[in-house]
């Protein structure tokens, strides 16, 4: 079959990181394939992918399989943040129900080495619990979207860094810092001596972009607790980068071709 007979086949990608703009971007050279970008539009302003965009929610799995079904779509790749597990779940049911392949794209994430000081928890409640035991001036890099879980702590200082700025309720002892990575080693142990950080509170996002807090508080002997991911739904096949996932979709359309 020629290029000008091939059908155009549809990929939806749920994007919203640097990991799904790059795939966006490898994938929409390519005349035979039609790449949307879908972001959930929690940032004032994104960074957009090539291709086409919406931006919005789908209304739960029932709606994004409604989605895939009428927009013909013949793949999909959940290329959210690691911790977006509601968008996860909602694509892994929306795939099942509307016969659709799914793949995950998830960054590798971050490993101790020696040196660092991480306390691992599976919340956001489990960290603000962890905090009282291990300093008193928090830097807190978990979003601007869960500062509820650490509202309660009034005798702790936060400084928290975010796209956007935090809305109600969040610590009353705080000071926002909005900006948007990638950080640099210098910029980060600057940061964490000018206020005087004693410990740090992350996600296990992964990434290069948001790791040199990492390697800051190592130097400086200062512990992390780290909040680790939820995992992919069962059943969801995963790449760990953008290229990986370019071959996956390959393979797919090109068995989906042959039938």
């Amino acid at each position: 079959m020629n290029d000008a007979a091939r059908p155009v086949r549809h990929v939806l990608i749920l994007g919203g990181t640097t990991e799904a703009r790059r795939l966006a971007g490898l994938l929409v050279p390519d005349p035979s394939l039609r790449v949307t970008s879908s972001l959930a539009g929690r940032v004032a302003a994104p960074r957009l992918p090539a291709g086409e965009v919406r931006i919005g929610g789908f209304g739960g799995p029932e709606g994004l399989a409604r989605w895939l079904r009428a927009h013909a779509v013949d793949a999909l790749i959940d290329a959210t943040h690691p911790f977006a597990d509601t968008i996860s779940r909602n694509a892994a049911l929306a795939a099942a129900t509307a016969h659709v392949p799914l793949l995950a794209l998830r960054r590798p994430g971050w490993v101790p080495g020696p040196g660092d000081r991480w306390h691992q928890v599976t919340s956001l409640d489990e960290a603000a619990a962890a905090l009282p035991a291990l300093g008193s001036r928090v830097f807190l890099t978990t979003g601007r979207m869960g500062l509820a879980h650490f509202a309660h702590l009034t005798d702790l200082w936060f400084l928290v860094r975010s796209v956007d700025a935090p809305e109600p309720p969040y610590p009353p002892r705080m000071t926002t810092l909005l900006d948007r990575g990638p950080f640099t080693v210098e910029g980060e142990r600057a940061l964490l001596r000018d206020h005087h950080i004693d410990v740090l509170v992350t996600k296990d996002s992964g990434a290069a972009a948001t790791a040199a807090k990492l390697t800051a508080a190592r130097e400086a002997g200062v512990p992390v607790v780290v909040v680790q991911r939820p995992p992919v739904p069962e059943g969801v096949p995963v790449a760990a980068g953008p290229e990986e996932a370019a071959e996956w979709l390959r393979g797919i359309l090109s068995g989906a071709g042959s039938n």
